[in-house]
């Protein structure tokens, strides 16, 4: 049988029954990293700053410290960046992203057994 099959999965973790994490969440964190600045994170990942502001004030009220921070203008202007906590809970989320792919790949090639 060839190996034409594929498996898909979406992980994302929640919090009181909302969503705190996911995919999306954890790649405009790693933008505003990136950029140091909420709005060129926003033009690189394609969403208006409004639904941004949201998802990180959702993100920072739901996790135990602040995951971003926004700095007030001044000799090099304002911006937002990424807390050391916030660092962690990207790794956090990408380990155990990769450890569920590797599992889930692991899985779909025993469907060339079944008989």
């Amino acid at each position: 049988m060839p190996n034409s099959f594929s498996i898909k999965s979406r992980l994302w973790i929640e919090h009181e029954d909302q969503m705190f994490l996911g995919e999306g969440r954890v790649k405009l964190l790693k933008a505003i990293h990136k950029e140091g600045s909420l709005n060129k994170a926003c033009k690189e990942e394609g969403i208006s700053y409004k639904k941004a502001w949201k998802l990180l004030e959702g993100l920072n009220a739901s996790a135990p410290k602040p995951l971003v921070v926004k700095s007030t203008g001044g000799k090099n202007g304002g911006g937002t960046s990424v807390t050391p906590y916030g660092l962690k809970i990207i790794a956090f989320y990408e380990d155990i992203n990769e450890r569920c792919w590797s599992f889930l790949d692991k899985e779909l090639k025993k469907i060339e057994e079944i008989e």
